[in-house]
């Protein structure tokens, strides 16, 4: 990965500043989860993105956006995860758009996620690990339209999603990436059940009890959804994989910051020699997990050969050390790092629910073993 061009520079100094302010845990994490709010980001939080026209980033220029890529969501990914914003930024603005790209759906809805008045989600999720070619929910051809019936689960922000991206089966068996299709599912049309995970974001079950979706909705080709999909999960994944280094670094300048201060026995306790080992070991763990998000988010935006097995070892990696950091976070802050009054805990909770996201340390390294002939 080559170093940073001005451009990704200024807009990774931007981002930082405009989270620093704005999306701060005690000012968005906090206030959304203890006012019980239903959506659990702020909508107006989410106006400013698009202002600074960051929900742009993986629009086309042509269309309205900013005409970048992955490399670049990594980067405001990485701030959103070092500052625990609650955003459906990764969700709408990385994994819709681009599961939508060169389609009569992006017509309808790349404007609203421009303007940040638009959420979107992806409901792939059916069992308690992540496997897509699994998928069993059922769309059968009726008239000029489907029939869906089957469940999702984890849909992250389908509570609040305007659409709901939804994969079914219109062809083949659970196990086969052929015969899955790809579907704008809108607002209102299947039962929703709300849940809040670790974490305090938003998820949905959603049952999908003879939903009926005209000829239109499909994303794609019928029984060819396993293109925009993996199109979509390539770039969610890179993504999902900057934030969790952002939640390492943010939770290891808390740590930092902590041993710093802290005095035990009379000494700061960062003068221990046991500490400042830990403290450096996971710097540079840190570093090379964001090599390795960059490298998979070039390799995603240039179509490179080896893209998806680079996206599974960014997301592996990341995921080990995320957790890491968090534990050790906790561990250097003693009991106060088990209080909710501290903020560290809250690293903790995002990471384990981040890390599941699009696929666990577990999947993505025996996607890793598969791509590489074992």
């Amino acid at each position: 990965m080559a170093l940073l061009t001005d451009d990704q520079k200024m807009l990774q100094e931007t981002t930082a500043s405009f989270l620093r302010e704005e999306g701060s845990p005690a000012k968005q994490l906090r206030h959304w989860r203890d006012t019980g709010c239903t959506d659990g980001y702020g909508t107006a939080l989410w106006k400013q993105f698009g202002e600074l026209g960051l929900t742009g980033i993986c629009i086309p220029e042509e269309q309205g956006g900013l005409g970048l890529g992955a490399v670049e969501a990594a980067l405001v990914l990485e701030e959103i995860g070092r500052n625990l914003t609650p955003s459906p930024f990764l969700t709408t603005a990385v994994v819709g758009a681009r599961a939508i790209a060169g389609t009569a759906h992006a017509e309808r809805w790349f404007p609203g996620i421009l303007s940040g008045e638009t959420v979107l989600a992806l409901a792939i999720e059916e069992s308690r690990r992540h496997a897509p070619e699994q998928t069993a929910l059922s769309a059968e051809r009726r008239g000029n339209g489907f029939l869906l019936n089957g469940a999702k689960q984890f849909v992250v922000h389908g509570n609040s999603a305007d659409m709901v991206l939804t994969v079914a089966r219109t062809a083949g068996s659970p196990g086969e990436i052929e015969g899955l299709t790809l579907f704008a599912v809108p607002k209102g049309a299947v039962e929703v059940d709300s849940v809040t995970l670790a974490d305090s974001s938003k998820a949905a079950r959603m049952n999908f009890d003879n939903v009926e979706l005209d000829a239109d909705a499909v994303v794609g080709e019928v029984d060819g959804g396993w293109t925009p999909l993996s199109r979509a999960l390539n770039a969610g994944r890179a993504g999902a994989a900057a934030e969790l280094v952002g939640v390492a670094a943010g939770a290891t300048a808390m740590t930092v910051d902590y041993l710093k201060q802290r005095k035990q026995f009379g000494k700061l306790i960062g003068e221990f020699q046991a500490l400042q080992h830990r403290a450096a070991h996971l710097y540079g763990e840190i570093e090379i997990a964001r090599a390795a998000v960059l490298k998979a988010a070039e390799l995603v935006d240039s179509g490179g050969d080896k893209a998806e097995l680079m996206v599974a070892v960014a997301k592996a990696k990341a995921a080990a050390v995320s957790k890491l950091a968090v534990q050790e976070g906790v561990q250097m802050h003693g009991g106060i790092g088990m209080t909710d009054e501290h903020d560290i805990g809250l690293y903790m909770k995002r990471d384990a629910v981040l890390g599941e996201v699009f696929g666990d340390v577990y999947y993505h390294r025996r996607r890793v073993a598969e791509l590489s002939g074992y």
